[in-house]
């Protein structure tokens, strides 16, 4: 399909060697491996829909879309140039019937869609608390990686009410606030059952964790083995490179 009238100045479309393109701005936001991983460790039904939150330009669930041929997504986003890139992004894939961008705040997700709406909700949230040193806290970058326009606690609270019985919600985050995870979960019946930690390297400590948590599940969680980055500088490890062959994005 030719870019033209798909593209805005400054942006650009890349080839996630998959089938699918997606629309991004560089100087504004661009998807990274934190993305590909949450999107391999969601275990999704193929009649399934999923929600998520805080899409940005839509990443997830292009790449969710390549295991889970029948299922559904939904993404919200309260930035409407970045939810713009990728309705633009659905529309170029001609994914319309598969993939809704709505433009919305994840404070007000079961207002939008209504309780009990959704079997899986994602997100790959902001990972730094409040916006301590930023110069522009309203550009997009520093919206995506702090707690600028919401919270954890307005994610595990919203993806609480619009989760089924039974639901899950899938996310990616900082180990340093594991603790604080994990209670502010709990305080919305979000039980962790599956958790993998993410190392850049065999002998350095974890950089990102994966959680899986359960709506009104019981207290088990299985921690699952380290996932390794690197090998060396510049290589990442066969694991990697695997996750990466699945979701036919390679670097």
């Amino acid at each position: 399909m030719e870019k033209k009238g798909f593209l805005l100045e400054g942006e650009r479309l890349d080839d996630l060697q998959n089938g699918y393109y997606i629309i991004q701005d560089p100087e504004k936001f661009c998807f990274g491996l934190d993305a590909v991983l949450l999107a391999d460790f969601v275990r999704a039904s193929g009649w399934e829909h999923v929600l998520d939150l805080g899409t940005g330009t839509g990443i997830v669930p292009l790449l969710l879309k390549v295991r889970q041929k029948g299922s559904r997504f939904t993404g919200l986003e309260i930035q409407e140039e970045c939810a713009d890139m990728a309705r633009r992004s659905v529309a170029y894939n001609h994914l319309e019937g598969d993939i809704a961008i709505v433009t919305g705040d994840i404070k007000e997700a079961s207002a939008i869609f209504g309780e009990a709406s959704f079997p899986i909700v994602t997100c790959n949230p902001p990972y730094m608390i409040g916006q301590h040193g930023l110069a522009n806290p309203h550009l997009p970058k520093a919206i995506a990686r702090h707690e600028i326009l919401c919270t954890f606690q307005d994610i595990a609270r919203e993806a609480s009410r619009v989760l089924a019985g039974g639901g899950r919600f899938y996310c990616i985050h900082k180990p340093f606030r594991l603790v604080e995870l994990f209670s502010t979960l709990t305080q919305y019946r979000l039980e962790p059952k599956r958790m993998r930690m993410i190392h850049p390297y065999v002998d350095k400590e974890p950089s990102l964790v994966l959680i899986e948590a359960l709506y009104g599940g019981k207290s088990r969680i299985t921690v699952e083995k380290p996932l390794i980055l690197y090998e060396a500088p510049g290589m990442y490890t066969e694991e990697i490179r695997e996750i990466y062959s699945v979701m036919g994005h390679e670097r």
